[in-house]
C-alpha cells in the first residue's frame, strides 16, 4: 500500500477537481450575465440541452433493466439536487449554504459505514471536519441569517449529491461516461420542467450577454464539468470526490475577489487556506486507505 498518492491518482484528482472549479464560476456568471429571478430556468437550460447533445453524440441507450437505477441517479445528481440547491440559494446567504454543503463527505462515510460496514479512517474524518471549519471561517459572518426552510433544503441537497456520488460508484452502470452523463443530465433536466413552469417567470428577450451566459453554463457548467465529475467517480473514492466539492465555493470567493473587488482578509484568508488543505488531506488519506 502506497504512503502517498501515485501520479495517476493525482492526475485523476486534478482532472476531477476541474468540475467544481467550473461550478464555482456559476455564481459570477449568473449575477453578471443572466436575467434575474429565474433560477429553475437557469438550471434547466444548463442541464437539458447538454444532456441532449451528449445523447445525440453517443447514441447509446441504457439497457431496460438499468432504467430504474438511472432515474434514481438522475434525480439525486441532477434533478432534486438542482431544485434544492436553488431553494437554499434564495433563502440563505451563499456562505451558509456552502458550509452546509460541506457535509457531503460525512454523508458518504456514513453510508459506507452503515451499508458496507467500512469505518472511515480517523484522519479522513479530521480532514473533512477541517474543511467545514475552514468554510465557516471563510464565509459565515455574525450577520448570517439561519432560515429553517433554507437550511433544510441545503442539507437535503448535500445529502442528495453525496448519495448520488456514492450510488453512482456503487452501481457502476455499464455505460460509457459520456452516455451516462448525457442521460442523467437529460432525465434530471426533464424533472426540472414542472418547477420552471410553476415558479419562474417567462424569459425576456435575451441579450448577447444573456445568451453567452446560458451557453457557458450549458457547455462548460454542465456538459464538460459533469463528464469530468462522473469520470472522477469511476476512478476516485466517493469520499475523495465529494471533498472536492469545497473547491466550488472557494473558486467563487476567489473570482469575487479578482473580478468584483470583494475582499479576503484575516480570518477569511485563514479559512480559505484551511479548506484547501482539507481537500488535499482527504485525497491523501483516502488514497492511503484504498
Amino acid at each position: 500500500m502506497a504512503n502517498s498518492l501515485s501520479p495517476p491518482r493525482w492526475h485523476d484528482f486534478l482532472i476531477t477537481a476541474m468540475a467544481p472549479v467550473i461550478w464555482g464560476s456559476t455564481y459570477i456568471v449568473t449575477s453578471e450575465l443572466l436575467p434575474p429571478n429565474r433560477p429553475f430556468t437557469a438550471a434547466l437550460l444548463r442541464v437539458l440541452p447538454a444532456g441532449l447533445l451528449l445523447i445525440m453524440i453517443t447514441r447509446q441507450k441504457p439497457a431496460l433493466q438499468h432504467w430504474g437505477r438511472l432515474l434514481i441517479l438522475s434525480a439525486l445528481n441532477i434533478g432534486a439536487f438542482q431544485a434544492l440547491l436553488f431553494v437554499a440559494a434564495y433563502r440563505l446567504p451563499g456562505g451558509l449554504a456552502a458550509v452546509l454543503g460541506a457535509i457531503q463527505p460525512f454523508v458518504v462515510m456514513a453510508l459506507a459505514w452503515m451499508v458496507d460496514g467500512k469505518s472511515p479512517a480517523r484522519t479522513t474524518l479530521i480532514a473533512a471536519a477541517a474543511g467545514v471549519i475552514g468554510m465557516a471561517m471563510l464565509i459565515v459572518s455574525p450577520q448570517t441569517v439561519f432560515e429553517p426552510v433554507g437550511i433544510l433544503a441545503a442539507l437535503m441537497g448535500a445529502a442528495c449529491a453525496a448519495a448520488g456520488v456514492w450510488l453512482t460508484r456503487r452501481w457502476q452502470l455499464p455505460l460509457p461516461v459520456l452516455a451516462l452523463t448525457g442521460w442523467q443530465l437529460f432525465l434530471g433536466g426533464l424533472m426540472l420542467v414542472p418547477l420552471v413552469l410553476l415558479a419562474d417567470a417567462p424569459l425576456p428577450s435575451l441579450s448577447l450577454s444573456n445568451v453567452a451566459g446560458y451557453a457557458y453554463l450549458c457547455l462548460a457548467g454542465a456538459l464538460l464539468s459533469y463528464v469530468l465529475w462522473f469520470r472522477g467517480i469511476e476512478r476516485l473514492s466517493s469520499v475523495a470526490v465529494t471533498s472536492l466539492g469545497l473547491l466550488s465555493p472557494l473558486t467563487a470567493v476567489i473570482l469575487g475577489w479578482a473580478f468584483l473587488a470583494q475582499s479576503i482578509t484575516g480570518m477569511a484568508f485563514t479559512g480559505l487556506v484551511i479548506a484547501l488543505a482539507s481537500v488535499l488531506a482527504v485525497q491523501w488519506t483516502t488514497a492511503r486507505s484504498s
